[in-house]
């Protein structure tokens, strides 16, 4: 994602951020425009986001601009569903996420490399949360500010209410 030209790019180690000097890692959390999340884990990197403090800040950061990318995304929903948590069992013993937003994210709809990730296992996935979730392909994505929430899309997408 650094070649998309930005003036400066740091990086943030979360698993680290406990054993750092907390004054250290905030003046780079104060200096930050945005917060570009990539994949991975998203069970994992909210439990390391808790462990490390940054959860907790994150209400307080006003105007800051979370960009999260598949699991980046998805550790801000209340739960990920079990289909997601890839460390088995889960580091945290559940599918929670960090509930910043109120609906959850199934990703890479219809993607060729996942074929798990079709329409059929997305309803599927729905139909076990019991919150508000979308379903969104690799040109999708969902803009929340506040209450308020978008869906930008040039792709394939599905809400599914609880």
């Amino acid at each position: 994602m650094v070649e998309l030209g930005w003036k400066s790019v740091g990086m943030l180690e979360l698993t680290a951020l406990p054993y750092i000097s907390r004054d250290r890692w905030m003046s780079w959390v104060d200096a930050a425009d945005i917060f570009l999340v990539d994949g991975g884990d998203a069970v994992f990197l909210g439990h390391w986001m808790r462990q490390s403090g940054l959860a907790a800040l994150l209400p307080s950061l006003g105007d800051k601009v979370w960009m999260g990318l598949s699991a980046g995304s998805m550790a801000m929903t209340p739960r990920v569903g079990e289909a997601f948590v890839e460390m088995k069992p889960s580091i945290t013993g559940d599918d929670k996420g960090l509930g910043i937003v109120d609906f959850s994210i199934f990703p890479h709809l219809d993607f060729p490399d996942f074929p798990e990730n079709s329409m059929t296992h997305a309803e599927r996935w729905a139909a076990g949360l019991g919150n508000h979730s979308y379903a969104i392909d690799d040109q999708t994505a969902i803009q929340a500010v506040g209450q308020t929430v978008r869906v930008i899309s040039e792709g394939k997408w599905r809400y599914f209410g609880s």
